[in-house]
């Protein structure tokens, strides 16, 4: 197995002017004081290039006068020109929560009353906008999901009632496109529940480049198991619990019948377009080709990924690309159609994900990237130059840098110059790009450089007013490094007392999550658990994060030897790092804890349950206790189905280890309202613990979802965790 060797011998030591400085520090972190958001940073919210490639716009608001806006700024001067839309300037509109403009930025969507529905899925009230008439238009009198321009921004497609319908913008009329949606039964133009969360695919209709077709997806879950929630409400406000029910597709049960189709405007008719036999279709995507289009498809085992590219006048599918692994093929966002339609397309297929660039035919040009790293973002293809830019790990998996290099492979530069986490977002003709860089010591500081080479023009924004304020709190460093567990360098981070004394002993929290390619462990500013972690520690604990065996960016072999077996190996590399941690001198050895949420609460529990010789407490937020609970396209992706694999599911669920629970202390959370990681999933596990007759502590906050947040309850979860930490560990 190749890993990569990475020396981070840096955030180790206190810096003399910066904001870790102990002499400066007086004041310690509250819980109150991280819900609250006192800590924030600020960001450049929805920064988008306009087309002229010259000015860039960012989404403000501004509270004293309670306006929602959009503003241009010159990427040459940095300087604010105007101001392209608000909502004060809007007869009719108030406010407005989200924003899309035409490709021609002529028109805008503006997204208002917007609610969640899922994950990703949001559905509300929009209209256009046309910023040279002045003219708003609602677009339909109900909420409706997911409007979208066509490319001439004549029209805007949108789904109702799990229906497509189109307005056209000159003649003020509507069409529908399908007529068979139905609640339950059939979708079309957005996906399913397992779609969306596992695929983050959403939309699920695209005009072609001409804004004479739409490619659509259809969605038949008639034979999917439904899942039933219920919903308790307030008091004083709800006499009855309500409940909600959809289609949840649980590992090893019938999945939605998923089928592609095509609407013509023109003679306003539907086709169906056949394919070889599959299980999904995670992608769509038009090519410049007005009558080209692509989709991707997976097997049920998602090992094996085609892509199809679509003739939309013969609606005959040709088959250019075959891609197949023995564990499973990550979907790709990064296909990009160029001129030519050949096409960039990323693979870990040799070992490693990279950039390959393929001629129409699914011919391989070259391949563009090459080494042991990983590109973790592509940002796109400049025609100009002919040159890719993108992101990767090659300065070390827990860094970040921004590249550019020829489509032939040749001439590679790096944009990027400070060690840390840097994300690229590029002006629409590729000369300019803001770069966001972070690292543990910064928190967001954005700057503007040339994309030709990446020299600095100016720095943008820098959140010098938080590292001000943490100058006056009592904060340690969070030291960067590395384990050597099992015969793999693991990497980690640990946060120390701030008063740290290496001749005395302190007790160890561990956090994890620990699933297939996540990353826990990354050169960046703190995130809201971060202060926890800062506040824990001002307390005198100890606290560190390992990413073991099947986490991410170390290349395909670290991360896919949990296959089959999910929780195995990821649970032999907490434990071996708690075995590590507690041999050194400054952590007491019986004072181990660990926590994790989701995934990482599935490994948090079995810790406790089959390990807790070595750890001392755990607390699980929102678990999956077996793998047969959850849905089927993560879990078979990794677990094949339980039908194949009984063995793997059962063996390391948490359920079965029940037994093994004989000392230690152990706190179990969860929302009822969990569409993800169904209350199910708590309910037997603590079904199990009592016919054990195992004491453990558990809470449930009614109707909460997977995040488990709303008003004061993430205030009131960390106060239970706090309070159970300090009771116990």
């Amino acid at each position: 197995m190749r890993t990569q060797k990475i020396i981070l011998s840096l955030f180790v030591i206190f810096l003399t002017n910066s904001f870790i400085s102990i002499h400066a520090q007086t004041e310690d972190i509250s819980l109150e004081d991280i819900w609250s958001g006192e800590f924030s940073q600020e960001r450049m919210q929805n920064l988008q290039s306009l087309k002229d490639g010259k000015s860039y716009i960012v989404q403000d608001y501004d509270r004293a006068s309670q306006t929602m806006k959009v503003d241009v700024f010159s990427y040459k001067t940095g300087e604010k020109t105007a101001t392209l839309f608000s909502s004060n300037s809007i007869p009719g509109l108030s406010i407005f929560q989200t924003f899309s403009l035409s490709k021609d930025e002529t028109k805008v969507i503006l997204g208002t009353e917007v609610e969640p529905i899922f994950r990703h899925s949001t559905k509300g009230i929009y209209y256009v906008y046309d910023l040279e008439s002045k003219k708003l238009t609602q677009l339909d009198d109900a909420k409706i999901q997911s409007p979208t321009f066509s490319a001439d921004g004549t029209k805007v497609g949108y789904v109702k009632d799990n229906n497509i319908f189109y307005k056209n913008l000159e003649t003020n009329s509507t069409v529908k496109v399908t007529t068979d949606g139905e609640k339950n039964k059939i979708i079309n133009g957005v996906t399913d529940w397992v779609y969306e969360e596992e695929f983050a695919f959403v939309r699920a209709f695209e005009w072609n480049p001409g804004g004479t077709k739409i490619a659509y997806l259809k969605f038949d879950e008639t034979k999917v198991p439904e899942f039933s929630m219920d919903l308790y409400g307030r008091y004083g406000q709800d006499l009855y619990p309500s409940q909600e029910v959809f289609k949840y597709p649980k590992a090893g049960e019938d999945n939605a019948k998923v089928s592609l189709h095509l609407f013509d405007l023109e003679s306003k008719s539907n086709s169906g377009i056949g394919l070889d036999a599959y299980e999904y279709l995670p992608r769509l995507k038009w090519t410049q080709d007005e009558n080209l289009f692509s989709i991707q498809s997976f097997n049920r085992h998602q090992n094996e990924i085609k892509l199809y590219l679509i003739n939309a006048e013969t609606k005959e599918a040709r088959l250019v690309l075959t891609e197949t692994d023995n564990a499973y093929v990550d979907v790709t966002d990064d296909l990009t159609f160029l001129k030519d339609n050949s096409f960039i397309w990323t693979s870990e297929k040799d070992g490693w994900k990279h950039i390959y660039h393929y001629a129409e035919d699914g011919s391989l040009i070259n391949q563009v990237t090459d080494g042991a790293w990983e590109v973790t973002n592509y940002y796109g293809f400049d025609d100009k130059s002919g040159r890719i830019y993108f992101q990767s790990t090659e300065n070390g998996s827990v860094n970040r840098d921004v590249y550019s290099i020829v489509a032939n492979g040749k001439n590679k530069v790096r944009l990027t110059r400070k060690t840390g986490t840097n994300r690229a977002d590029f002006s629409a003709d590729y000369t300019y790009f803001v770069n966001t860089f972070t690292n543990t010591t910064t928190p967001a500081v954005y700057t503007l450089h040339k994309a030709k080479n990446g020299k600095l023009v100016r720095e943008i924004k820098d959140n010098s007013a938080l590292l001000t304020k943490l100058d006056g709190y009592n904060l340690s460093p969070k030291e960067l490094s590395t384990l050597e567990v099992n015969g793999n360098e693991l990497n980690t981070w640990m946060i120390k007392p701030p008063n740290f004394d290496p001749e005395k002993t302190y007790p160890l929290l561990m956090f994890q999550y620990s699933g297939p390619g996540s990353q826990s462990v990354s050169n960046t500013f703190f995130g809201t658990n971060d202060y926890w972690y800062q506040m824990l520690a001002q307390q005198g604990y100890i606290v560190a994060c390992v990413d073991g065996r099947g986490t991410g960016f170390k290349g395909r072999d670290f991360k896919k030897v949990t296959q089959k077996e999910l929780g195995k190996y990821e649970l032999e590399d907490q434990i071996s790092s708690a075995k590590l941690f507690g041999a050194r001198d400054y952590i007491d050895g019986d004072r181990i804890g660990i926590w994790g949420w989701s995934y990482g609460g599935f490994m948090s529990t079995n810790a406790i349950f089959q390990a807790n010789d070595v750890f001392k407490a755990a607390i699980a937020v929102a678990p999956v206790t077996s793998w047969r609970f959850y849905d089927t396209v993560y879990t078979e992706r990794y677990m094949t189905t339980p039908q194949e694999n009984p063995s793997g599911y059962d063996d390391n669920s948490p359920i079965t280890h029940v037994d093994e629970f004989d000392k230690g202390n152990y706190l179990l959370v969860h929302g009822s309202g969990d569409d993800n990681v169904h209350v199910q999933n708590t309910m037997q596990l603590i079904e199990a613990l009592v016919q054990a007759n195992k004491q453990f502590d558990w809470r449930i906050y009614p109707d909460k979802n997977h995040g488990i947040y709303g008003g004061n309850t993430r205030l009131h979860l960390y106060t239970l965790m706090t309070n159970f930490i300090k009771e116990n560990l």
